[in-house]
């Protein structure tokens, strides 16, 4: 197999916590989204009823232990889980990389990536007139940044945690809201120097497009920032970006007028419309001229369908295929030939994201097409 690391994007939330028994109902999960979503136009392929897998349930290890093996089958490096820290020790959804790591099974390669929001009521579904913050995303200084290494220190120490240039691979969704990122930048090198790592290899997610006030006010999209905005988060500390560049092909697809008037609608009048892609016009605006750089790792749609969540006001992309998607891996694969190996990098979405249409967790319609495509390019001469 070529050597490319397609590391998985994994959300956790699929075993019920207190806080989703408080909001939700008891028992609420990604599930319960998945499972009541429906077709909101002719040929709209909702809902997505999972395949091998079947509804699990992430308490369960041999859950944990199928999934990795299947992943592993097709030639995906590892897991990337999402961690959620609001600070000062209050988390969520931490169960299952917490027992990945004291059973040390599944004998899969892991990472982790902190989910910097905080969670409201609009984050898991828009039924809720009004939004209502359930745990509120908190940046609290130093002391609370030791504190958050610390309880990941095992994980970075785990023989089975992913590395780069033999430093932990650490993502960040949302850099740019963090206030004293220097700090936190700072405090994190630090303490992996102290505990006898190698370093900390941080990469911070970027969408890759700007919005600037015209004479009137109004905000309009600028896709010339994309290198600039890359080059400041290098310049912030960051080993590497991760182009997380759907919303700039979308702007690029819609055109400056369009994307003016959607903006509009949206941050002026309130109003909320459900927006249609095709997935492949997507994927020809997904890579730009910056993502060939070395330390930049683009995130992979293989679908995107956010109505199980959002309903009427989602953003879908239609026409996936397992073809499609290959097509894109075929592309990325190309533009990394270049690169030292440790450094190719693309950031799969994702593992198990059933709420937004994006999973490569085999479902009924497609089995494992999305998967075989990766095994295929992989293997590809």
């Amino acid at each position: 197999m070529k050597k490319i690391r397609f590391i998985a994007l994994y959300l956790p939330q699929y075993h019920p916590v207190k806080e989703n028994d408080e909001v939700w109902g008891k028992g609420f999960t990604e599930w319960t989204n998945v499972a009541k979503a429906r077709p909101l136009f002719k040929g709209h392929y909702q809902p997505h009823i999972p395949a091998d897998l079947g509804f699990y349930d992430l308490r369960l290890e041999q859950t944990r232990i199928e999934q990795a093996e299947l992943a592993k089958q097709y030639g995906i490096e590892g897991f990337c889980y999402w961690y959620y820290w609001f600070g000062n020790g209050d988390k969520i959804l931490e169960m299952p990389i917490q027992e990945v790591i004291k059973s040390g099974k599944p004998d899969f390669p892991f990472c982790l990536a902190w989910a910097n929001h905080s969670w409201t009521t609009a984050t898991w579904t828009k039924e809720k007139k009004e939004t209502v913050i359930i745990k509120e995303q908190k940046y609290l200084g130093k002391e609370d940044y030791k504190r958050f290494f610390m309880e990941l220190l095992p994980a970075f120490k785990d023989k089975r945690y992913i590395t780069v240039d033999g430093k932990p691979f650490f993502m960040i969704h949302n850099p740019d809201v963090i206030p004293d990122l220097d700090v936190f930048i700072e405090t994190w090198r630090q303490l992996a120097k102290d505990n006898g790592l190698k370093g900390i290899y941080l990469v911070g997610s970027c969408m890759g497009v700007s919005y600037r006030n015209d004479r009137d006010g109004h905000k309009l999209p600028d896709l010339s920032e994309t290198g600039s905005l890359y080059d400041k988060l290098l310049e912030k500390g960051f080993d590497a970006v991760n182009a997380r560049s759907m919303s700039r092909a979308i702007v690029q697809l819609q055109g400056r007028v369009k994307n003016f008037i959607y903006t509009a609608l949206k941050t002026r009048l309130n109003m909320k419309f459900l927006q249609r892609y095709k997935q492949e016009d997507i994927n020809s605006r997904l890579l730009s001229e910056f993502d060939k750089r070395d330390n930049v790792f683009p995130s992979l749609y293989c679908n995107f369908d956010r109505s199980p969540r959002a309903g009427k006001t989602a953003v879908i992309l239609t026409d996936s295929t397992p073809a499609v998607w290959k097509k894109l891996l075929q592309r990325v694969v190309k533009m990394m030939e270049g690169r030292d190996e440790e450094h190719r990098i693309a950031i799969l979405t994702s593992w198990n994201e059933w709420g937004e249409g994006n999973h490569l967790e085999p479902d009924l319609k497609y089995g494992r097409g999305y998967l075989e495509a990766i095994k295929e390019v992989l293997e590809e001469e």
